[in-house]
């Protein structure tokens, strides 16, 4: 076991923050990306923010009819209510709400994301933004049905109008979704607060947790960044669970080998909010997640050479969890509205 100190300033420019590393050799400190406050999101130089593409995104985000059946919106999965998932192992979709195989994963700080999905399939969310509307296992709709259905509504043809300058166009949809979804952002945490000085922001064992985080636990290895995610993808051997007896993950994307039953590593910000978890939502619990970890991960021929038995205490499970929580945060810049999961009626117009 190697133990060193490194001292790093605050994001905030207070200096002296001392982190204790165990079992990480200091020849591999510097490849983690360090974690802290969020910086502003990236916005695509072709899909620049406006006000009114922000609101136009919001209410195709909240509108049913972008699916077949007129009942399913990107809020069904993506629930703000429930940390934008939707509380369930797997997603329920398509015309007989049949179960899928993978859990709906949060959009929030989403726009930090290098890829999306679980598998990584889609480049932008721009691209993100279409794949369930297609897809018919989720919302099984067309592109062109979706257009021809907009277009027949006047308020949303007059906001493309003024947003494009153009009718409503599939490409619409997406940028404005997309727009949408960059603004939730969820930040000023218990520990972005500590990171700016706030010394009693976290509790003590919450500290003692981010240690661990960064030490003994080696979450950081994965879970690095101001987003607590490297944006890549890992086999942990997470056992299969549901409709899916088998599912190769970012190997369908590929093919390559090394990528078989490889997934997203996730953020971890507002990680309470957000259970199950795991790309299938086996774990109810943040507990049960630490101890899959601490014991080694599951089985797989794959599996990442990174996982193995952590030796982790009761109570440093228990900080480790304290520091996760510590994570959880508030929107910090749009306002919402909650919606249910379902419409009883459609709207006639916004």
């Amino acid at each position: 076991m190697i133990m060193i100190r490194a001292t790093k300033s605050f994001f905030s420019g207070i200096v002296g923050l001392i982190l204790t590393i165990q079992g990480i050799y200091a020849s591999d400190f510097p490849l983690f990306p360090p974690i802290g406050p969020l910086p502003p999101v990236t916005i695509p130089a072709d899909n620049p923010q406006t006000e009114a593409k922000v609101e136009l995104g919001k209410k195709l985000y909240f509108d049913p009819r972008l699916s077949g059946n007129n009942w399913i919106s990107c809020a069904t999965c993506h629930n703000p209510v429930l940390g934008f998932a939707d509380g369930l192992p797997r997603i329920l979709g398509g015309p007989t709400s049949k179960e899928g195989g993978r859990h709906s994963p949060t959009i929030i700080n989403t726009a930090y994301n290098d890829l999306q999905f679980w598998d990584g399939r889609a480049a932008t969310l721009e691209e993100q933004a279409l794949g369930p509307i297609q897809n018919p296992n989720e919302m099984f709709e067309t592109l062109d049905n979706v257009v021809r259905k907009l277009s027949g509504i006047s308020e949303y043809v007059k906001a493309f109008r003024e947003v494009f300058g153009t009718g409503v166009t599939a490409d619409g949809i997406a940028k404005a979704i997309a727009a949408f979804e960059r603004t939730v952002v969820y930040a000023n945490s218990p520990f972005d607060r500590y990171m700016q000085g706030d010394v009693h922001a976290m509790s003590e064992s919450a500290k003692r947790g981010m240690d661990l985080f960064q030490g003994k636990a080696e979450c950081i290895k994965c879970h690095n960044g101001p987003n607590f995610t490297d944006n890549k993808f890992h086999n942990i051997g997470v056992p299969p669970d549901g409709p899916l007896k088998e599912d190769l993950g970012r190997y369908n994307v590929t093919r390559n080998e090394s990528d078989k039953g490889a997934f997203k590593t996730p953020t971890l910000r507002n990680i309470t909010d957000t259970a199950p978890y795991m790309h299938n939502g086996f774990f109810p619990t943040l507990f049960e997640v630490v101890q899959f970890y601490n014991g080694g991960g599951g089985r797989s021929e794959n599996k990442s050479a990174d996982i193995h038995a952590l030796n982790l205490t009761g109570q440093e499970v228990n900080d480790l969890i304290e520091f996760m929580k510590a994570l959880t945060g508030e929107m910090v810049q749009i306002k919402y509205q909650s919606v249910p999961l379902a419409f009883p009626k459609v709207p006639k117009n916004f």
